[in-house]
C-alpha cells in the first residue's frame, strides 16, 4: 500500500488505542486493536518478536473480556454498579496463559542445557551477561557485584514457573494478601528489566498490564480508590449465556490450534510465511541461556563525493568501536525492530534487493539528494556486524567483524553478476567508477 494508506491505518489504529484506554466501545475497541495489529504483523512475519505476540494473545481475548465494567467511559453511562468478580471463558483462559507463558519461560531457563541460570554456570551467570548494557545495570552491578548477580540467578526460573499458579490459587480462595504480593513482585521484576536491558520497556510494560487481570474486584476499595457496592443480578442474563458459549467455543478453536501447531504441525506448517504460524505461535522460552558474546552493526558508505559515513547510525563518522551511552551495549541508532534487520540478510533476488535497496533510498530520501543535490547520493556500503564476547567484570574481548552484505546502490541487480551499474541513467551525473572502488 501506500504511504497515505499506511498513515490513514494508523491514525484509525491509534483512535482505537485511545477508545481502549478511555473504556469507550471498548468491545469495538478491541476488536478493530486486534484485527489492525494482526495485520501490521503479517506485513513482514520477519520481523515479528515476543513483544508482537504478547499483543496478539492479550488483543484477542480482550474482545470477549467486559473490559468496561469499572474504570471507564461506559461504565458511567450505566444504572449497574456491580463490582462481583466475574468468571467467564475469557478471564479463564487469560489467567491459564500468563501462567502458560512464565511457566515456558522459567522451565526454559531451568533446563538450560548449559546451566546458564544455575549457581554452577560457566563460565558466567547468565544474569552477569545480561545485566550490564545501561547505566541502570552499572549502578546494579556496584550494588551487588558479580556474587550477588550469580546468586540472584537461579531466583529467577522458580519465580516465573511458580509465581503465576500461587497468584491463581490466591485469586480463586481469594487470598487478596498473596495475591497482591505476588503480582508486585513480579511487576517489579519486570521493571528491573526495563531498567537494566535495553529494548526491553515496551515489553516489560506489557508484561505488568497482563498481571492486572489477576486483580481482584476489591482492588479500587484495598486502594481506598472507591467503594464497594453491592452486587446486582444482570438483567442479561440470557444473552450473556449465549454470549459466554460463542467466545468459550471461539476460545477452544483457538487454542486447541495452538495446542496443533506447537506440538503436532509439520516443519512445513511452522514456515513464517503462513498467516496461522503468527496466529497460533504460542512459545515464550526467551533469554534461554546466557549471552555470550554481543551484536551490533555498521555499514560504512561511499557518496558521490568521495565521502564515508556510517548509514546505519546515520553519521558522519565511521566507528568499529562497540556503541554505548554510560555503559558498553548492543545499541545502535536503530533499536526497535532493527534489530531483525541484518537477520533478513539471507533474502536473495528480489527480495534482497527491495531489502537493501532501501538503504539507499531512505539515506537519499532524508538527505536531500536530486539533480541539484547529487553529491550526497549513496552509491555502495558495506553491512558489518560485529561481535564481542562477553567477559567477567563487565569487559568484553576484542571486536569481531563479519561482513554480512555489499550493495552497489547504481546496479540494476547485486545478486546478478552480470548486471550493470545504472550510473549512466540517472538524472544527473554521477561518477561510477567511484562504486568500483573499496570502501
Amino acid at each position: 500500500g501506500s504511504m497515505l494508506y499506511l498513515r490513514v491505518l494508523l491514525t484509525v489504529q491509534v483512535g482505537l488505542a485511545m477508545m481502549f484506554i478511555v473504556g469507550y466501545k471498548t468491545r469495538l475497541a478491541s476488536i478493530g486493536s486486534w484485527f489492525l495489529y494482526l495485520s501490521l504483523s503479517l506485513r513482514n512475519t520477519w520481523l515479528n518478536f515476543i513483544l508482537d505476540r504478547y499483543f496478539h494473545h492479550l488483543l484477542f481475548y480482550s474482545m470477549f473480556l467486559p473490559l468496561d465494567g469499572t474504570w471507564a467511559v461506559d461504565s458511567r453511562r450505566r444504572s449497574s454498579s456491580s463490582k462481583a468478580t466475574l468468571v467467564t471463558p475469557a478471564t479463564i483462559a487469560l489467567k491459564l496463559l500468563v501462567v502458560w507463558i512464565y511457566w515456558d519461560a522459567g522451565y526454559g531457563k531451568f533446563s538450560d542445557p548449559l546451566q546458564g541460570w544455575t549457581l554452577n554456570a560457566k563460565p558466567l551467570p547468565a544474569l552477569d551477561t545480561y545485566v550490564r548494557h545501561t547505566v541502570g545495570a552499572r549502578y546494579m552491578y556496584s550494588l551487588l557485584g558479580p556474587e550477588g548477580l550469580k546468586l540472584m540467578t537461579p531466583t529467577v526460573p522458580f519465580a516465573e514457573m511458580f509465581s503465576p499458579a500461587i497468584a491463581l490459587i490466591a485469586s480463586y480462595f481469594g487470598q487478596n494478601g498473596v495475591l497482591y504480593g505476588t503480582i508486585a513482585m513480579m511487576c517489579f521484576m519486570h521493571v528491573g528489566i526495563a531498567v537494566t536491558m535495553r529494548n526491553t520497556v515496551l515489553l516489560s510494560l506489557v508484561a505488568c498490564t497482563a498481571w492486572a487481570f489477576f486483580l481482584p474486584a476489591s482492588v479500587g476499595a484495598d486502594l481506598g480508590l472507591t467503594q464497594i457496592s453491592p452486587t446486582s443480578k444482570s438483567p442479561e442474563k440470557k444473552h450473556s449465556t449465549r454470549r459466554h458459549k460463542f467466545s468459550g467455543g471461539v476460545i477452544c478453536l483457538f487454542v486447541l490450534g495452538s495446542l496443533w501447531f506447537e506440538t503436532l504441525s509439520s516443519h512445513c506448517n511452522q514456515s513464517m510465511k503462513h498467516i496461522w504460524s503468527t496466529l497460533l505461535h504460542n512459545r515464550w522460552n526467551v533469554f534461554i541461556g546466557a549471552e555470550e558474546y554481543v551484536t551490533w552493526e555498521i555499514a560504512p558508505g561511499r557518496l558521490a563525493d568521495g565521502s564515508i559515513v556510517d548509514i546505519w547510525s546515520k553519521t558522519d563518522d565511521v566507528s568499529w568501536e562497540m556503541p554505548g551511552t554510560g555503559a558498553p551495549c548492543t545499541s545502535t541508532a536503530r533499536a526497535g525492530r532493527w534489530r531483525s534487520y541484518p537477520y533478513l540478510a539471507e533474502l536473495k533476488g528480489e527480495d534482497g534487493e527491495v531489502l537493501w535497496n532501501y538503504l539507499c533510498e531512505q539515506w537519499d530520501e532524508e538527505n536531500g539528494v536530486n539533480p541539484d543535490n547529487p553529491d550526497k547520493k549513496l552509491l555502495r556500503f558495506n553491512f558489518f556486524m560485529l561481535q564481542a564476547d562477553v567477559k567477567p567484570n563487565m569487559g568484553f574481548s576484542a571486536t569481531r567483524k563479519r561482513l554480512i552484505h555489499s550493495h552497489d546502490c547504481l546496479s540494476r541487480s547485486n545478486f546478478d553478476i552480470n548486471a550493470n551499474s545504472e550510473a549512466a541513467q540517472l538524472p544527473f551525473k554521477v561518477d561510477a567508477k567511484l562504486t568500483k572502488d573499496e570502501l
